[in-house]
């Protein structure tokens, strides 16, 4: 993703000078995935620059925007990865999935089908990431409670299932989008503390605890309905 100076002002943005910026305790990659029109830019875009658009356009390939925030006295930067949903692309997305600590998994709450693709997603993630990558499952679109085809509870079910933190949210209305990356982030520390904790030759950037399998009845890879 091309990076301009402000057209009005020369200078750096805020996105640039946190590219550039060295003084950090910790960098951790994160992966927004799921399927297409989900949600995942306007929730990136949302978080990162805190603006949205209703406007939809389908990411290509990959793109990313960093950003830094204090968690527990540490200066975390992050790099947050937009994948696109669609199938053609899956082979591009799938390749930045080694080497990231933590993934939003979304969903939109509207859309059965792509409540039915987590269970595919999950399978992606324990397939092509580290075992200890913690993810959090997203219903995006809380926004639109009126037209939801799927149940809090079931995605709730799921999420306990699968061993993921949950959150409904809304990149639309800032609903539970910082908290989303937070809860992340928390976990992510949280684990990397307790592998320094109980393994003194486990490096602090790969922290342990990771995916559960899913052992659920019925849990079968497909539809999570």
């Amino acid at each position: 993703m091309a990076l301009a100076r402000d057209p009005g002002t020369g200078q750096q943005s805020q996105e640039q000078r946190d590219a550039a910026d060295q003084n950090f305790d910790y960098m951790f990659k994160l992966l927004i995935i799921g399927n297409s029109s989900v949600g995942k830019t306007s929730f990136l875009f949302r978080y990162a620059d805190d603006s949205f658009t209703s406007a939809f356009v389908s990411t290509v390939g990959i793109d990313f925007k960093v950003k830094t925030i204090y968690r527990k006295d540490k200066r975390v930067k992050l790099q947050i990865w937009d994948t696109a949903g669609q199938e053609r692309y899956r082979t591009i997305t799938t390749a930045y999935y080694r080497g990231a600590m933590g993934f939003l998994l979304m969903y939109d709450i509207t859309s059965q089908e792509s409540f039915c693709a987590v269970q595919d997603w999950a399978t992606q993630i324990k397939t092509y990431s580290w075992d200890n990558a913690q993810v959090v499952l997203v219903g995006n679109k809380l926004d639109l409670e009126d037209d939801r085809q799927v149940p809090t509870e079931d995605a709730q079910r799921l999420a306990a299932e699968l061993g993921f933190q949950f959150f409904e949210a809304s990149a639309k209305d800032n609903v539970n989008v910082k908290q989303v990356f937070e809860k992340l982030v928390d976990v992510i520390c949280e684990k990397m503390n307790e592998s320094v904790n109980g393994d003194a030759g486990q490096s602090p950037n790969h922290p342990s605890g990771g995916l559960k399998e899913n052992t659920a009845p019925g849990s079968q890879r497909g539809c999570a309905c």
